[in-house]
């Protein structure tokens, strides 16, 4: 009895301009109004690109003047390496809410870009980013829960010279090519009162390493 009631029950009918048979509107059309057609465009789902925290970085690194007086076409260019370990550093310093990026986010950076020579050297001697982002919260504690770095946070004054003795050390090495990560892990260790070299130090490095590391560069 409930089975026949249905099947006499009437279905609503929609004409198709395209052809003369008559169909059952399907659940789409009776629920969905639009006042205007739906174009792909407006559907258009694609995601936006997300934009490299290393895109924001300069071409280049903030050096003071070099020793030497070289001529500006022979001052050499720090490497993509370079700037982008460069790049994370300052992130880095960002993360653990610094007001500076000093030497320790220097050596944080180049843990964190991870493919240089450097970085490598690093893991192969047991200096990994978790212990020495450990040993930075160690030596320089938290930083306040409501303070909020800048989006650079300036360099320190050692990290600065720690920046300027790779250069001037490339400059001096008569060399070509680009100063790379290891110019500047080398740096960070003839800084030697920074934060940077004692938490190298206390993970173990010493200048034995440190000068079979300058032998890879020459």
């Amino acid at each position: 009895m409930a089975a026949r009631a249905v099947s006499s029950l009437p279905i609503p009918t929609f004409y198709s301009p395209s052809s003369s048979r008559t169909h059952a509107p399907s659940p789409l059309h009776r629920c969905v109004r639009t006042p205007w057609p739906l174009s792909s465009r407006r559907l258009s789902l694609s995601p936006r690109r997300a934009s490299s925290p290393t895109a924001m970085v300069l071409s280049s690194l903030p050096t003071a003047k070099p020793d030497s007086a070289a001529p500006a076409e022979k001052i050499p260019k720090w490497s993509a390496r370079a700037i982008k370990s460069f790049g994370m550093g300052e992130l880095e310093a960002r993360k653990l809410k610094y007001p500076n990026t000093g030497t320790e986010a220097l050596l944080m950076g180049i843990l964190v870009e991870g493919t240089s020579e450097a970085a490598q050297f690093l893991r192969a001697n047991g200096i990994t980013l978790f212990k020495v982002r450990e040993e930075t919260v160690k030596l320089l504690g938290k930083s306040d829960l409501y303070f909020f770095s800048p989006e650079h946070p300036p360099l320190t004054e050692p990290a600065q010279r720690a920046l300027d003795w790779a250069l001037n050390e490339k400059i001096k090495s008569g060399k070509d090519g680009e100063i790379t990560p290891t110019h500047m892990l080398l740096g960070i260790w003839s800084e030697k009162e920074s934060a940077g070299h004692k938490i190298m130090a206390t993970l173990g490095f010493n200048d034995e390493k440190a000068s079979e590391l300058a032998k890879s560069i020459g």
